[in-house]
């Protein structure tokens, strides 16, 4: 069994004229031949296919592409979509309902969503060859989750993604789980997510891909698994953005009952289509790639994850420190937003630790 699995794609300025004519060359150019080999193509779709235009409140843009956006898909090859992400809402119940809808009928199979957590946790089941892959797609906690009374993304759960993981393991031969997290710009895991990670293969993970980050970070095998820290951008041609917005690696996973091989193919954005990448620009990327795995295995990965979180020390502190019980809502949400969103969590533990950090490290126990 062949599958293709690829990172954040999303309608953006430089590429919504060609998903408006459903221009699918344009917009997705030479990639359409490596999906077409592939038994499943698989896209994490980050934004709603609607004309609503009722946003929910969020900090961030609400992202969308034009109802054309399915069928280009479709005809580009693609044949599944992960949707547990934190844009897919970003139109609400109506925007999720127009999506879904666009889906179907363009047979794009889909997952990552429930009318509620409960039913959001379904695994994504794809059957060939005598083989069986489970796929779990979640997301961290960022405004389009499901709640267990509102519909929404597949959100991960510390333990109830573990069970899952553990459940899905018993009835599958592989089972792959598409994690829509970690920091955004970042190339490196923080200490949480590397456990989490880990964890989830000693569950029974055969694969962890995390997505999210927009730029690719490293990846580690780990227990005889592959994890993927930071998968980049599939197509995301939003312009003014540095240059590792619009570099991706597309997954190829070849697999039968013996052997889970996964390749790394570069793929770059430029000017809204997509193209695989060159010999030398291909191996500039995979270059960079394989010195960042290693700092894995050094342990330089927690100095660079120390030192993006002193980059962005000032965007946290404004919002941890600067605001009274009496401020507005608009203002006092930012901090709602960081506490309830792992990956910014992640960066506040590590920039404003307790006193617990620093308490008698000069007294020794014996």
């Amino acid at each position: 069994m062949k599958l293709i699995i690829c990172g954040d794609m999303s309608v953006a300025d430089e590429s919504v004229g060609y998903f408006e004519k459903g221009d699918y060359k344009a917009a997705f150019g030479d990639i359409t031949d490596v999906f077409h080999k592939a038994d499943s193509s698989i896209v994490n779709l980050e934004c709603a296919i609607t004309e609503s235009e009722k946003e929910i409140k969020k900090y961030g843009p609400c992202l969308k592409g034009p109802l054309n956006t399915a069928k280009a898909l479709k005809d580009a090859g693609v044949t599944d979509c992960m949707l547990s992400n934190n844009h897919i809402f970003d139109y609400g119940v109506k925007g999720l309902k127009d999506t879904i809808a666009a889906l179907n009928d363009n047979g794009i199979k889909w997952t990552g969503i429930g009318k509620n957590y409960e039913d959001s946790r379904q695994n994504h089941i794809i059957k060939k060859d005598g083989l069986t892959i489970s796929i779990i797609n979640v997301c961290e906690h960022e405004y389009s989750y499901a709640t267990q009374i509102r519909c929404g993304a597949r959100p991960f759960d510390e333990f109830e993604t573990m069970h899952d993981i553990r459940e899905a393991k018993k009835s599958a031969d592989y089972v792959i789980v598409i994690y829509h997290g970690g920091k955004e710009f970042c190339r490196y895991p923080s200490p949480r997510l590397m456990k989490a990670c880990r964890e989830m293969v000693r569950c029974g993970a055969d694969a962890v891909f995390c997505q999210h980050s927009h730029c690719i970070g490293c990846y580690e095998a780990f227990e005889g698994s592959t994890i993927l820290y930071g998968q980049g951008n599939f197509h995301f041609a939003m312009g003014g953005k540095d240059a590792s917005w619009y570099e991706g690696l597309v997954l190829e996973l070849n697999i039968t009952k013996e052997n889970f091989d996964v390749k790394f193919i570069p793929v770059i954005c430029e000017n809204g289509t997509l193209r695989v990448c060159d010999a030398k620009t291909s191996k500039e990327i995979l270059d960079g790639f394989a010195k960042r795995s290693e700092e894995l295995k050094n342990g330089k990965w927690r100095e660079r994850w120390h030192e993006y979180c002193v980059s962005v020390h000032d965007i946290y502190k404004r919002a941890f420190c600067n605001h009274k019980i009496e401020d507005n809502e608009n203002e006092t949400q930012i901090f709602s937003h960081y506490v309830d969103c792992e990956a910014h969590t992640d960066v506040w533990k590590e920039l404003f630790p307790t006193w617990n950090a620093t308490n008698e490290l000069d007294v020794e126990f014996s």
